[in-house]
């Protein structure tokens, strides 16, 4: 993933909603001078901004970080190489945002010692996890939860959470963020 994709899909879901960068700002939450950087590949964005920006534009993230491409009847990353932002975590999208299932799932990589704190999502988003290699640190409702290869966790993701590698080795983890009914699905992408 690049930096050019980012750039062309966020200024391509400002055009559709016929957005200044004032108005995208406001709307984000990102200020109008980083947007504008982000827009002319002069500032890579933190994992944290993409997700105010998809917030903002009522977009899955796969929106903003995925050249979606066609397939019989959804739709499919057009390449597999992860994603990785400023900051370091590293995200791949396994299943893009698909209207029908309400939902995206990404492999995310941490490296040894990594946290990565994330803000709430919408109301009514709720979070699977899924941990594939290593061990990782789960921060709900202020505690730290320890799940292994082989666990599993499902929990409300409108509220502040996080993820922490507490080995000295990568940890990946499956992440499926399901979203409500709402006008995220109604209006996302593949909406008529």
């Amino acid at each position: 993933m690049t930096d050019s994709k980012i750039r062309i899909n966020l200024r391509a879901a400002r055009t559709r909603a016929g957005l200044s960068l004032a108005q995208a700002a406001e709307l984000t939450g990102v200020s109008k001078a980083m947007l504008g950087q982000i827009e002319r590949g002069e500032s890579s964005p933190t994992l944290a901004t993409m997700w105010k920006l998809a917030r903002g534009f009522r977009l899955p993230l796969t929106a903003l970080i995925e050249d979606l491409v066609q397939t019989t009847g959804s739709f499919a990353p057009a390449e597999r190489d992860p994603v990785r932002f400023q900051g370091g975590i590293g995200v791949r999208t396994v299943f893009p945002f698909d209207p029908v299932f309400g939902s995206e799932t990404f492999l995310l990589t941490l490296a040894p010692g990594q946290v990565h704190l994330s803000n709430p999502h919408d109301t009514g988003v709720v979070e699977d996890v899924f941990v594939t290699e290593g061990a990782l640190g789960v921060l709900l409702d202020g505690e730290w939860q320890t799940c292994r290869a082989g666990d599993g966790l499902r929990f409300p993701a409108d509220r502040p959470h996080g993820y922490r590698n507490p080995t000295d080795a990568p940890a990946r983890f499956h992440n499926t963020l399901h979203y409500p009914r709402t006008a995220l699905l109604d209006d996302g992408p593949g909406a008529d």
